[in-house]
């Protein structure tokens, strides 16, 4: 059994054991500060990490953007974060659209830097020239005790794996996990062979909730659990 075929079939039980996998993950490159950057969409987003960001935070040397659905923002975000999902932020009156150019920005996702280095990226195409994203995710700040606000805030979710093959020609396309029912969604990009790795955490779901996988060459619909019990090939 390869590595992949094990991740596959172990998902639940290592993700449970093991929390959101993977952090890290740059391009090579480095950013002015000398953070890791990670190229997304054309742009070397800055890995800065939690450390760093959190030291900005208490120094209130940055405002903070939460690259996450709906749902998840309201169960527990970064305290004073907004809510920018990823890629273009709120269809109408995104937050950010307010802040000046200049304003250093951090974005955070999940697990741990998929959707946040999106957001980042079209923002630092839309001219934003401070923008970071926290490497380690929003789950490192939560376990760290950093402040955060929302519904629940000493919950965390189980994680889940979903790996998968898709064409390697659409290597650097995105692949995506979304529960429709409350709007939470997960991201990753497409690798040179065709492989992708998604590792999910969403709030009031069961073993049984029905996800949809999407990327360009197909879609797949089942429960997480029947999800992440194997590779996903279409």
């Amino acid at each position: 059994m390869n590595r992949r075929t094990f991740l596959a079939a172990g998902a639940v039980s290592v993700a449970g054991l093991s929390g959101c996998l993977g952090f890290g993950g740059g391009s090579g490159s480095k950013s002015e500060e000398g953070f890791e950057t990670k190229k997304q969409n054309g742009e070397q987003v800055p890995l800065a990490p939690l450390s760093v960001t959190h030291k900005w935070y208490k120094q209130d040397k940055a405002k903070f953007a939460d690259a996450r659905g709906q749902k998840q923002y309201e169960m527990s975000h970064i305290r004073g974060a907004v809510l920018s999902p990823a890629p273009n932020g709120q269809s109408k009156n995104d937050p950010i659209s307010s802040w000046p150019k200049d304003q250093r920005i951090v974005c955070y996702c999940g697990c741990p830097h998929h959707l946040s280095s999106m957001r980042a990226a079209q923002l630092l195409k839309n001219g934003y020239e401070k923008v970071y994203v926290i490497d380690e995710g929003f789950w490192a700040w939560h376990e760290k005790g950093y402040p955060i606000k929302g519904q629940n805030t000493s919950y965390n979710p189980t994680a889940y794996v979903i790996d998968g093959f898709a064409d390697p020609a659409f290597v650097g396309e995105t692949a995506w996990a979304r529960h429709f029912e409350t709007g939470q969604k997960e991201a990753t990009d497409i690798l040179n062979d065709g492989s992708y790795s998604m590792h999910i955490k969403f709030h009031d779901v069961t073993p049984d909730s029905v996800i949809t996988v999407q990327t360009p060459a197909y879609e797949v619909e089942g429960t997480i659990a029947e999800l992440s019990s194997r590779v996903i090939t279409g």
